[in-house]
């Protein structure tokens, strides 16, 4: 799912990028986290480029959980150049979570 680039940078040089990234917040523990695996992977391959997705584990990564108010997961959050553009707990299905993230990122481009 995450190009071999974009794992070798830190975490906040990746949310900064030009690229917009989606970072799914999850545990192992956790089933409704099991079930957005496959909603990220078709949404990469309907995206493509257009957006980096990474997956956060609470339980290794507390830190960043606690910094972005990581309360419930699955978490869900969009970032562009830093800044947080959405953020959602829970499943989101595949049609909803596409369509919210284009309107998000339509709504950063046009500021």
């Amino acid at each position: 799912m995450e190009n071999t680039e974009v794992k070798n940078r830190s975490f906040n040089e990746i949310i900064s990028d030009e690229t917009p990234v989606l970072v799914d917040f999850y545990a192992d523990w956790c089933a409704p986290c099991k079930m957005m695996t496959p909603i990220l992977q078709q949404l990469k391959s309907e995206m493509g480029d257009k957006l980096n997705i990474i997956k956060i584990d609470t339980e290794r990564n507390p830190d960043v959980a606690i910094k972005y108010q990581v309360r419930g997961i699955p978490n869900l959050i969009l970032f562009h150049k830093g800044q947080i553009l959405w953020q959602q707990a829970g499943v989101v299905r595949m049609p909803q979570l596409q369509q919210t993230i284009e309107q998000k990122l339509e709504q950063s481009w046009e500021n």
